[in-house]
């Protein structure tokens, strides 16, 4: 492949100079013409320096296909040539490439395309295509479900000449033909089932099963299908069914006597599943039952929130641990509670998960003190050191013992449990004055507020 040099300017320049000096050379001529009478002759005429030859460049390799066709077009070119083909068209309303494929695709009768629909589909089963064998399966189906909807609406079929001589196609509405196309439908359904059976679209399947029934009930394909379907989503009971309709149309059909036994034993299984969901909801039941029983004859005041905390598995709870069973002797057990201490002067915190009614606040001081973070050394060096306070139901604080039974401070004094938690404010001894002040000023703030 030869290219052509681009012109630079200087060799334009050096053209241009050579036209102009080859122009004045005539001009001499045709003056000496004129002159001729005159003894002097004429100056010679500047000699014309010839232009620069072209020369052929070096030939390079040839630029790929689709380079080449986009080579020299604008990105406005290209995109309108991408959008001629069917897999880059944006467009698709008023596009002759369209029309064309699908005058393509839909020429003939639409039994004859559902029909052809069908094979397609089948060769993609045969391969385990099962999502393109689908796909075939309901063209055609969309095909002649638009055929039955046609003839709802009393609209006529539109038929066109077959041959050159205007040989006519077959009336598709006489009782034959519907006949034949409800067949052929009915077949449609039943394979596209059998595709979402093995795309595991089980309640597709079902659906696909029952449409192929409606039409022929005798379909045993779709009966095992559709039992099958329903197996897999532990649907034994429709399952069960579903199998025995099969067995009615053909009793000696293997497969279904089969998938009739793995029915049976699968919903021996759900059943002893099911049992045991239930015993355990019920289990849950009494045991909420009864820890709600407690804390009302213990005297306990309890508050849900619209919005609790997450706890994951803390929970207020008897102990020893409530099994759920009837016989449970509830005076024999504990409550334990999820209680948060609070240091408010530092804005730290720790947790116990379980916090048994029967110990004290001093229990837990007397190992948690003292913290890592006080950085005096001695306002929470030991528990002696710290008063502890627990809002009440009003609002108010009220001063809790370091020695009394968590029980006994949740009967006795006016405060209440919220969202399952117990919450105790640590407060150093010789700040403890100023920072209730400080509570009961902000209280009183808020209060005046929502008022």
């Amino acid at each position: 492949m030869v290219q052509l040099q681009e012109i630079s300017d200087e060799v334009a320049e050096k053209l241009k100079m050579g036209e102009t000096s080859a122009a004045a050379g005539k001009d001499g001529k045709t003056n000496k013409t004129t002159a001729a009478a005159k003894p002097a002759p004429a100056p010679a005429p500047a000699p014309v320096q010839p232009a620069p030859a072209l020369t052929p460049a070096v030939a390079g390799p040839e630029l790929p296909p689709a380079r080449a066709m986009t080579s020299g077009k604008t990105a406005d070119e290209i995109l309108a040539e991408l959008n001629k083909s069917p897999l880059f068209m944006t467009d698709l309303e008023d596009n002759d490439d369209v029309a064309a494929l699908q005058a393509l695709a839909y020429e003939g009768t639409p039994f004859e395309n559902a029909g052809d629909f069908k094979e397609r589909g089948n060769e993609c089963f045969r391969e385990k295509k099962w999502a393109d064998a689908r796909e075939f399966y309901g063209k055609g189906v969309a095909l002649l479900v638009g055929e039955d909807r046609r003839r709802a609406r009393g609209e006529a079929p539109v038929l066109e000449a077959i041959d050159d001589d205007g040989t006519m196609p077959p009336d598709p509405d006489t009782p034959e033909a519907i006949a034949e196309q409800h067949a052929l439908l009915g077949t449609l359904y039943g394979n596209r089932a059998a595709c979402q059976l093995e795309l595991r679209n089980y309640r597709s399947c079902t659906l696909d099963c029952g449409a192929a029934l409606r039409l022929n009930a005798a379909n045993t394909k779709a009966w095992f299908r559709s039992a099958k379907a329903l197996l897999a989503l532990d649907k034994t009971d429709e399952a069960s069914d579903a199998c025995a309709g099969g067995l009615a149309v053909d009793a000696n059909n293997t497969a279904l006597q089969k998938l009739s036994k793995d029915i049976t034993v699968r919903a021996e299984t759900v059943a002893a599943r099911k049992r045991r969901e239930e015993d355990r909801l019920a289990r849950e039941k009494r045991k909420a039952q009864r820890l709600k029983y407690v804390l009302h004859t213990r005297g306990v005041r309890t508050r849900t929130t619209a919005q609790p905390p997450e706890m994951e598995d803390a929970a207020v709870h008897l102990e020893p641990e409530d099994d759920g069973t009837w016989d449970l002797d509830v005076s024999k057990s504990a409550l334990c509670y999820p209680t948060v201490l609070l240091y408010p002067l530092t804005l730290q915190s720790d947790f116990i998960k379980a916090f048994n009614e029967t110990e004290t606040l001093g229990d837990h001081l007397a190992y948690i003190l003292p913290v890592p973070w006080d950085t005096t050394g001695k306002d929470y060096a030991q528990p002696a050191n710290v008063d502890c306070y627990m809002e009440t139901i009003a609002g108010s604080l009220v001063k809790v013992g370091k020695k009394m039974a968590l029980g006994k401070i949740l009967a006795q004094a006016s405060v209440e449990v919220v969202d399952g938690i117990v919450r105790v404010f640590v407060v150093p001894r010789d700040q403890a004055e100023n920072w209730v002040k400080e509570f009961k000023e902000k209280k009183a703030a808020e209060r005046s507020e929502q008022t």
